[in-house]
C-alpha cells in the first residue's frame, strides 16, 4: 500500500490562457495555414534563402484581401475592358481607313 494520496494538480492562469489561446488559433484556422505553411517549406526542394519572406509570401497569398488591393483589381479590370474595346475600334477604323486607300501596289506605282 503506498502512503501517498493523488494530487490533483490544478491548471494555473497561465496555463489556462494558453490553451484558450489554443483554441482560438485551431478555432480561426490559423494553426491549420501555417502548417500547411511550414509544410510548403520543407517541402520546397530548394530552400529560399529567407524562410521570413517564403512565409510573408505564403501567407500574404491566403490572406484576406485588403480593400485596396480589391480596388486595384477592379481599375485593372476595367482597364482591360477599355483595352479590348480601343483595340477593337482601332480594328474596325483600320478596315473603314483601307476602303478610302489605294491599295499598296498602287502606290509604288505611281
Amino acid at each position: 500500500m503506498s502512503r501517498y494520496k493523488p494530487v490533483h494538480i490544478l491548471p494555473n492562469a497561465a496555463d489556462f490562457k494558453r490553451e484558450q489561446f489554443r483554441r482560438y488559433l485551431e478555432k480561426s484556422g490559423v494553426l491549420d495555414t501555417l502548417t500547411r505553411v511550414l509544410v510548403a517549406l520543407y517541402e520546397e526542394p530548394e530552400k529560399p534563402n529567407s524562410a521570413l519572406d517564403f512565409l510573408k509570401h505564403r501567407l500574404g497569398a491566403s490572406a484576406p484581401e485588403n480593400p485596396e488591393i480589391e480596388a486595384l483589381r477592379c481599375e485593372v479590370a476595367e482597364m482591360k475592358e477599355k483595352y479590348e474595346a480601343v483595340l477593337e475600334e482601332n480594328k474596325n477604323l483600320k478596315s473603314k481607313l483601307a476602303q478610302y486607300e489605294p491599295p499598296q501596289e498602287e502606290k509604288h506605282g505611281e
